[in-house]
């Protein structure tokens, strides 16, 4: 059995969104049922939506960055309760035995783990993602929203959040480092808060000084323009850590030639063309090139509590129902500051 559920929904490769109606399955006993509050906009909706990063499936529901409350539990989930602030990013499921998963990176499930939206479940089920007004998710991939941190601000961290917070954990060794964030959208903008918070100097990358103000509002301490000469003389061999949030062709040698000896240039952007470098940008140095991809499960609730304990939340933007199309436009032309979140409490199917 299956209940429904009003939803944004989208039928075809760059098509328009249409307001409509999705399935949703009947609680297991580990599931929970989420009403959906808030759901962001990624840009990595408008790639699948679009069909930019090969063959999606159609109709298609986007959105894995969602926030809302519990109103049901499954007879065996003991973590949440109803009228808790939840959470589900970027994946619901994986198969929870492989090394992977036993390690907390479910991410990299060797089974495949079962993303949010554009995919389909182990039982053959497609996924439809955050942009509806429930969701009903397993408890081992819904998130605790701490107190402190409003849902429309808590959406965007499912994705966002998780994808910056990552690579920041992993690679700063302390307050002592120095860091720079490549580009300042809806990425960008979360590596500046995360690496304040952590007591780094961070500086600020992008192509002007357009969003100066905003950037040491978030805490950054120096914003640079790339397209100015001296910006590149001037930081030479300055940073311990460049995270790199633009999905756009980059001159990645020159980035490298920004780090300190021992470096590391880590990209969470994903550009559409292949990258070259030349590997004296990586041996002169001992300097090291790398990717991240988004977290675990345990690392996104690590990054959730984070972000409570400092006071960090998105910078968002609140749209209705009717804006999602106006919407990708804007993303996708730099217009948004920083986070467009759907209020999915708008939706109003037809008939």
């Amino acid at each position: 059995m299956t209940t429904t559920t009003p939803a944004i929904i989208v039928d075809e490769a760059k098509g328009p969104f249409r307001q409509g109606t999705v399935e949703r399955r009947d609680l297991r006993p580990d599931d929970v049922r989420i009403a959906v509050a808030y759901a962001g906009i990624c840009h990595s909706d408008i790639h699948q939506a679009r069909e930019e990063w090969g063959e999606a499936l159609f109709p298609m529901v986007p959105g894995h960055e969602i926030a809302g409350t519990v109103t049901e539990v499954g007879s065996d989930v003991t973590r949440f309760a109803v009228g808790d602030a939840v959470g589900v990013g970027c994946m619901v499921d994986s198969c929870g035995e492989c090394e992977m998963c036993r390690s907390d990176h479910e991410n990299f499930c060797e089974k495949g783990s079962v993303p949010t939206y554009n995919g389909e479940n182990y039982d053959g089920e497609v996924a439809m993602g955050g942009y509806s007004q429930e969701i009903v998710v397993s408890e081992r991939f819904t998130l605790r929203i701490p107190e402190g941190i409003p849902l429309d601000q808590a959406a965007p961290l499912l994705c966002a959040g998780v994808t910056t917070f990552t690579p920041l954990q992993r690679w700063v060794k302390g307050p002592e480092d120095k860091v720079a964030v490549v580009g300042m959208g809806g990425l960008g903008h979360m590596a500046v808060k995360i690496a304040a918070a952590m007591g780094t100097e961070v500086t600020v990358l992008s192509q002007t000084t357009s969003k100066e103000e905003d950037g040491k509002a978030f805490g950054a301490t120096d914003y640079r323009a790339t397209s100015e000469d001296s910006t590149w003389e001037d930081l030479e061999g300055s940073f311990d850590v460049i995270v790199c949030t633009v999905s756009a062709d980059l001159p990645v040698d020159k980035y490298l030639g920004l780090l300190k000896p021992f470096g590391t240039f880590v990209n969470v952007g994903l550009p559409e063309n292949a990258q070259s470098v030349h590997f004296g940008s990586l041996i002169m140095g001992d300097k090291t090139l790398t990717g991240s991809n988004i977290g675990g499960i345990k690392g996104t609730q690590e990054m959730l509590d984070f972000c409570a304990e400092h006071g960090i939340g998105a910078t968002v933007e609140v749209i209705g129902a009717d804006e999602v199309d106006r919407a990708y436009d804007d993303v996708v032309g730099s217009k948004v500051r920083y986070r467009y979140v759907i209020d999915v409490s708008t939706i109003t199917p037809a008939g």
